[in-house]
Order: C-alpha cells, then sequence, then structure tokens
C-alpha cells in the first residue's frame, strides 16, 4: 500500500518545552486518517511541521515518498490545507474569493472549475453572495473548497468542525466521506472530537504530550468483547425489579435518560434481551456502543 505520509522520530522543542516527542506515523493513499489528542498535545505543532511552516528539531517527515526537507516546493503543490479557520475577503462574493486565490497562487484557474469546487461543497448557489453574509458553517464549507482548488491529492485539515453546530458539524462530516470515497483523496484529519473521528475515520493516531500512544484501523482498535449497552424498556420499574433479582443485576449500571445502561460481554446481549422477554418486559431499543471517548481515556491514561 503507498505510504502519502511517513513521520520518523519527530520532535520540536520550543525552550524548555517539548511539544511534539520522537512522533511516528504512517498515511496511506485513500486514508481518511484521524489525528487524535487532547489540547496541548501536539497536533498543531505536528501539521505546523508538515507544511514546512515551523522546522523541526529532529526527525523526518517525507510526504508522497519524497523528503520534505528537500522537495518542499513540489510536495506543498500537491496539498490542500485548513489550518484554524480560513481567512476570506468579507466584502467579497465567494466566487470571487476562490478567482483571487487562484490567481495569486499561480494555478490556472477556470471558471469551471471554480463553479465546480463551488457544487462540490454545495455553495454554487451563493457564488455571488458576499462572505460576510455566510454562516460559520459555509465559511468552513467554501475553506474546503479553498483547499481543493488546485486539486490536491493530499487534505489536511486542523480541527475543520471547530464552533459548528450539529448540522454544520454533519455538513464538513459528510463532505470529507465524499471527497475520499467518490474523489479518491486522503484526508489527515487532526480533531479532539472523537466522535467525529469514530464516524469518518478509517485509521487513526492518539498521541499524548507529543507522543504516539496508539495507531492503527478504527475498527480494529475499537473491537472488543465488552461493550456498553443501552436498552430502552415499556416499564422501567418493572425491568429493575426483575434484574435485582437475576443474575443480571451485576452486569446492570443505573439508568440513563429512560434507558437502562449495562456494561456486559456482547456475546450475552441476546440473552439478557431473552430474559426481558421471558419476564413480559417490552423491549422497544436494544444499543450496543463502545465510544472512542472511552478508548482515549484509557489510552491517554486522563480516565
Amino acid at each position: 500500500m503507498e505510504k502519502v505520509i511517513e513521520v520518523k522520530g519527530l520532535t520540536k522543542k520550543f525552550k524548555n518545552l517539548t511539544a511534539v516527542d520522537d512522533l511516528e506515523l504512517n498515511v496511506y493513499a485513500g486514508d481518511v486518517f484521524g489525528f487524535l489528542g487532547p489540547n496541548g498535545a501536539g497536533k498543531s505543532t505536528t501539521i505546523r511541521m508538515m507544511l514546512s511552516l515551523i522546522k523541526p528539531t529532529k526527525g523526518s517527515i517525507e510526504i508522497f515518498g519524497k523528503p520534505l526537507k528537500t522537495h518542499r516546493k513540489d510536495i506543498l503543490h500537491n496539498i490542500g490545507a485548513i489550518v484554524e479557520k480560513p481567512d476570506f475577503y468579507l466584502y467579497l462574493t465567494a466566487y470571487k474569493n476562490l478567482e483571487i486565490l487562484g490567481k495569486t497562487s499561480g494555478c490556472d484557474v477556470t471558471h469551471e472549475r471554480i463553479m465546480e469546487m463551488l457544487e462540490l461543497v454545495r455553495l454554487a448557489d451563493r457564488a455571488k453572495s458576499k462572505v460576510k453574509t455566510f454562516s460559520h458553517g459555509m465559511k468552513q464549507r467554501l475553506g474546503l473548497a479553498q483547499a481543493l482548488l488546485h486539486d490536491p491529492d493530499l487534505i489536511i485539515l486542523d480541527e475543520p468542525t471547530t464552533g459548528l453546530d450539529p448540522e454544520g458539524m454533519k455538513e464538513v462530516r459528510d463532505l470529507i466521506i465524499n471527497l475520499s470515497k467518490e474523489h479518491g483523496k486522503t484526508i489527515f484529519l487532526s480533531s479532539h472530537l472523537l466522535s467525529e473521528i469514530e464516524l469518518i475515520a478509517s485509521r487513526m493516531i492518539i498521541i499524548n504530550k507529543g507522543r504516539t500512544k496508539v495507531e492503527g484501523r478504527v475498527e480494529e482498535l475499537l473491537s472488543s468483547d465488552d461493550v456498553k449497552l443501552k436498552i430502552e424498556v415499556d416499564d422501567t420499574e418493572k425491568a429493575i425489579n426483575c434484574l435485582n433479582e437475576s443474575r443480571w443485576k451485576e452486569f446492570y449500571k443505573g439508568e440513563e435518560f429512560g434507558k437502562l445502561i449495562f456494561d456486559m460481554n456482547k456475546d450475552e446481549v441476546t440473552q439478557l434481551n431473552k430474559f426481558f422477554v421471558e419476564n413480559n418486559v417490552g423491549v422497544s431499543a436494544v444499543v450496543p456502543t463502545r465510544s472512542l471517548e472511552e478508548y482515549f481515556l484509557k489510552i491517554t491514561g486522563e480516565g
């Protein structure tokens, strides 16, 4: 499998602070790669080194199989990035902002290309609207159009859903999935919103205090036999009374928003459901969850 990013021994020190400490990571073609860690873990510093905005203290970064140190211009030409919030000329239209960016970046960006990108981020109908009239979510999507304008193979996004409402987060999430599946882009996605990474990432890394804690496929890292189970029943009081007189009592952890919560082995879920049915307790929903939040806290030792 083709490596798009290979980081070895990456370290960045600021006087007495070690922001990134001997970091290792690998991103492969077609990945939606989740880059996870708490605030201050070194995520933004790593991204700035990958974009050649700051120099590493030591270590190496290879992108597209070439050392960033010696092939900076060629590599960056094939990367689209949003670091923090994208900046625009607020009193100009969305179309004009992309046109100016195309000219200043030296790309031969046609009218068709600009409209194609606005269509992709679902802003074609607002092409002639001034950016000052856009919501935060619309500005984030316009930022993605800006990052994609020169058709890069690698897209680096630093906290792209920060400050968005649930609808805006879903719009950006759907767009990232579309870029990966329909357009074959490799996405490097930094976030502290763990639930978002769980929904869209194929592979991920968790870092803490600048060091790698774990790296691998999301489904494999989260594949555990133990699950947190939420069960919705028609008679909560009756269900709890039945539980208190059964072997299931030890797995019962309490009630949360009208649902019964259990920690148990996933192989026993069917038997628990059968128990309720046999005791004439109607079950309307059984929802097993495996929270990346809980996994993250366990890995970083903060739980």
